[in-house]
């Protein structure tokens, strides 16, 4: 990267005359030395940090890991969350120029483009340069060239990044996405064969033939994510992966929701609903109604993101082993070919940006480089030494009663240690597979079951800017789709159900399905071609 290479000689200059890098002193036994950051701990700094995820609610400076990190830095935080609806939360706040001081929200977001547009982020490389030439350190060269913009700059960094070569090097890279059953009840209809549509239909009518009741209340026989605006990842990207639905074909943008194999799964779903196996539950639970039910062990199956249920997974073992859920073979195409599954990408998860609203941004782009560092990431992983891990011979021991805590109530566990990456808005999974300690056996078979199946699919995500004719006809197409799937899915007849598929297409055309082929098209050969897939 050019600013990277441009900067070298001084990084190495005032590394060696001020020591402000890696080579500084060694206060933990990590080899991580310390950061600018933590040189500047006196000058005590408190910054608001916007999280946009209502259900984010772990705040600072009551746990261990947040205290220990103050007390190491002079940084103090106060996270702000939305309380209703995300996206209007977050517009308001661009709206009215009201950005605080560090903002973390998905890498696919269109208001990202939007702050960097509107001028209202600072460009990380100039503050870098600037002021903590250790950031360059720290970060990774090649996330960086990733999100450079036009202009030269990169105002923003991602977390649970992963390179193609980290597929390479790593066998232990998952997938979040998993076909989850309730375990006593599969092993109750004998470990049924689920993939293939009869397969499946049969399994779902015997689950609730035998099985009407949970502990008093209605089996619900298929779980599935939220419908939201844009579809339902269950019934649409999820069930597509475990089909193989590929995202090209001889070189070619492939439209994957007219798939003929995602077609005939869809129906088989279909017929299911008709039978009334599809319950009103999952068109209209939220979230949080969809943990509770979850906690309750209520669903049969689901198509699902084995990390957003790891709390009720764990709830679930600790009354009854049985009760949990487990990962087997789902929803296959008709050549029973394997699941595609993907994994974070060079866009990892979120990312965090610095608004210009903030008043220190020399401390900012400090604490950034704390958390990025090793020594920040063995801090938010595995916490404070003598409160939740000892070093013994070189090695992190988590103590006993810390563990059992983490394997039994998250909640309790992130307020009184916050480590295991409670504070996940900078954590780099790859680094932390080094070292990464292996969860409980009932969580570990869901991550281990994808192991195979999990690839490097980081070239086909993409991202369109809400300002363009391809972004603005994305979303009213997306939007339609989020109106068609659940009617596809509850049409009373086959012959409806392909009626409103077709109505969908035709009106997908109107609304300039080509424009959005087309932007997807250069973005993948984009991508391809900066991640050297050419």
């Amino acid at each position: 990267m050019v600013n990277k290479k441009k900067f070298g000689l001084a990084v190495l200059l005032l590394l060696t005359l001020c020591g402000c890098g890696a080579g500084q002193e060694d206060t933990d036994g990590s080899g991580a030395g310390r950061t600018l950051c933590e040189q500047h701990a006196g000058d005590a700094v408190t910054f608001d940090w916007y999280i946009n995820y209502s259900w984010f609610t772990t705040p600072w400076g009551e746990n261990a890991v947040s205290k220990k990190i103050t007390e190491d830095t002079g940084i103090s935080l106060r996270f702000i969350t939305p309380k209703g609806n995300e996206k209007e939360k977050f517009d308001a706040m661009i709206s009215a120029d009201s950005l605080p001081d560090l903002v973390t929200l998905g890498w696919w977001e269109p208001q990202v483009d939007m702050m960097i547009d509107k001028g209202m982020v600072y460009a990380l490389n100039e503050l870098a340069d600037t002021y903590d030439v250790y950031f360059w350190e720290t970060a990774e060269e090649a996330v960086c060239s990733w999100y450079t913009k036009e202009d030269g700059n990169f105002y923003c960094y991602p977390n649970s990044v992963y390179q193609p070569a980290d597929y390479e090097i790593y066998d232990t890279i998952g997938s979040n996405q998993t076909f989850l059953v309730r375990k006593d009840i599969y092993e109750a209809l004998g470990r049924p064969d689920m993939t293939t549509p009869e397969g499946f239909q049969a399994a779902v009518r015997a689950a609730a033939e035998q099985f009407p009741l949970i502990d008093g209340r209605e089996l619900i026989p298929i779980g599935a994510h939220v419908f939201d605006a844009m579809g339902c990842a269950s019934f649409d990207q999820y069930l597509q992966n475990f089909l193989a639905v590929p995202y090209e074909m001889d070189g070619q943008y492939y439209d994957r929701d007219t798939d003929p194999e995602y077609i005939r799964w869809l129906k088989a779903f279909r017929e299911l609903g008709a039978e009334g196996y599809l319950k009103e539950d999952i068109f209209i639970d939220k979230r949080t109604q969809m943990e509770e039910k979850m906690e309750q062990g209520r669903y049969f199956c689901m198509l699902y993101q084995r990390t957003d249920m790891e709390n009720q997974q764990k709830s679930l073992y600790h009354k009854n082993p049985d009760s949990i859920y487990m990962a087997v073979d789902g929803p296959k195409n008709s050549r029973g070919d394997d699941p595609v599954l993907p994994s974070a990408g060079i866009n990892g998860w979120t990312v965090t940006l610095i608004s210009k609203n903030c008043e220190r941004p020399d401390r900012a782009i400090e604490f950034l480089t704390y958390l990025m560092s090793e020594k920040g990431q063995r801090m938010i992983y595995y916490g404070v030494e003598g409160v939740t891990y000892d070093l013994v011979d070189g090695e992190y021991v988590v103590k006993p009663e810390v563990q059992r805590l983490l394997d039994t109530d998250r909640v309790e566990y992130d307020r009184l240690y916050g480590a295991s990456d409670t504070y996940w808005m900078l954590q780099n999974t790859a680094m932390q597979l080094a070292w990464r300690q292996q969860p409980a056996e009932y969580l570990r078979q869901l991550e281990e079951w994808t192991y195979p199946y999990t690839h490097y699919l980081g070239q086909y995500e993409l991202t369109f800017k809400a300002d363009t004719e391809a972004g603005n006809n994305y979303n009213k197409i997306k939007k339609l789709w989020s109106k068609t799937l659940p009617q596809l899915l509850l049409a009373p007849s086959e012959e409806v159900f392909d009626r409103i598929l077709d109505e969908y297409v035709a009106s997908r055309e109107q609304m300039g399905y080509q424009t959005v082929v087309e932007e997807a098209q250069r973005q993948i050969a984009d991508a391809k071609q900066k991640l050297g897939f050419d």
